[in-house]
Order: structure tokens, then sequence, then C-alpha cells
């Protein structure tokens, strides 16, 4: 459903992301895991269409990402790390807009998003998006992509934002989109979220794919017993573990 072969991305000389190879299967939950700019969101941008690629191949659903744009963005939701939603709108003109674009202005996606609405206290439909918080507006951003149930999931930090209860249900919601066929690839700085939910974990560096599996394969590569967490895995990945506790005992 995702793939990718030497995906690259340069900036003049800078180069956010390095050859960068992914297969990602149906029904997966994917966690893409990283530093600050190690090059999770630039990946997004390429396999979805909104940046083009330095080199290197993606597809998404077995269709060229640069050939096949307009087809590539109907099969797929989008969740960004800071929700861009025209702020002229109130939510239910943004709501209105996502469904005519989609073209799905029908009484299935109609109930699916007031079930949704429902679900995450969304009772600001009225309200512009000037004045909505960053929580709502999340919300509104989500439910957006949910109501449509697309193909692929790409969401960037999906709980930054929002509160215990809502947070919750997006996971578990996730959990049973996948299980009911679509693909979930999401980025996330809580590791303990990414731990429980993902099937399998890459871990991208300084623009480069450190290593990727299920939560035992990273261990085995690691010489590390069940008990350690991703957090733990993800430090000594990266050459943070020691620096992390210098800083501690210094302090």
């Amino acid at each position: 459903m995702i793939k990718c072969v030497n995906l690259t991305k340069k900036y003049n000389t800078k180069v956010a992301v390095d050859n960068l190879s992914l297969d990602i299967g149906t029904g997966l939950i994917y966690g893409f895991l990283g530093t600050n700019g190690a090059g999770k969101t630039t990946t997004i941008k390429m396999l979805t269409g909104q940046l083009p690629i330095t080199s290197g191949e993606a597809e998404i659903a077995g269709m060229n990402v640069m050939r096949n744009p307009v087809e590539v963005k109907r099969q797929i939701g989008i969740v960004p790390d800071e929700p861009k939603i025209y702020p002229f709108f109130t939510g239910n003109e943004f709501i209105q807009f996502i469904l005519d674009l989609f073209k799905m202005n029908n009484s299935v996606t109609r109930k699916d998003f007031n079930e949704l609405c429902e679900a995450f206290d969304i009772d600001f439909l009225n309200v512009p998006i000037s004045d909505m918080s960053h929580g709502m507006r999340q919300k509104l951003m989500v439910t957006s992509v949910l109501m449509r149930k697309p193909r692929i999931i790409f969401l960037d930090e999906p709980t930054v934002g929002l509160d215990a209860r809502s947070s919750r249900i997006i996971k578990d919601l996730l959990k049973k989109r996948a299980h009911e066929g679509a693909t979930i690839f999401l980025t996330t700085h809580v590791l303990e979220i990414a731990e429980k939910m993902c099937d399998r974990i890459g871990i991208l560096h300084n623009g480069v794919l450190l290593t990727e599996g299920t939560m035992e394969e990273l261990r085995e590569k690691r010489n590390m017993d069940d008990s350690t967490s991703l957090e733990d895995l993800f430090l000594a990945l990266t050459d943070q573990a020691e620096d992390v506790q210098n800083i501690v005992n210094a302090l």
C-alpha cells in the first residue's frame, strides 16, 4: 500500500531524506519515528505528493505518486501536525468543502460524520476556524479524514493538543480501521503510543532509516531483552542514551 525505493529529498546541499526504502502492506499501523528534524514530515509530504521528490520512487496503492497525483490523493487521508484549515470557514463550511471536493456528500458519509462529531464532542461547527483552539481544529481535521474512510491514512503527531479521552478514541479508531483493512502511517514523539499501537516501527535519524521491524525484531537486533521499552531502544539507536544520562547527572 505504501512503497518507496531510494526516496531522496535535497534542499541545495542539505539532504533531508537519504535513500529511504519502505514497503508497507495492507492493514498495518506503521510507526515512523525520529528526532526533531529527522525528515519524518518531509517523507510524508513526498509520499502524499505535497513535495517534489529529488530522486527515487514512491508508490501509493500501486500508483506512482508523481505520475498519478490526483488519483493518489483520492485514496489517502492526511492529518498534519499543524491543522491548516482556511480560517474564514466555519467548521460546517469546511466539512461541506471536503464532502464536495471528494464528491462524497451522501447520507452514509454524513451519518459517519455525525457519529464522529458525537464521539469527539464536536459542538462548535458554527464557530469560525480562526476562533478555534488547536485541539478543536485537530478534532475537526481528524473527523474530516475518518469520515471518508480512505484506504491509507497519514498522521503527523495526531494526538498533539487533544485531551485524554479524544486521544484514546483516535488510537482505538485507528486500530479498528487497520483491522478493517486500512493502512495507517503515523509519526509521534510519544513513544508509548507507538509501542502499544504499531505493528511495525521505522526509526529515522538525520534522514537515514536506521532500522525497522516489530518490537521483537528491534530488540533482537540490539540484543536487548523483552522488557526493553521503545524509548530505551530509540535512545540507544540514535546515540542519545549516554547523553541523556550525562545531562541528568550534571543537573
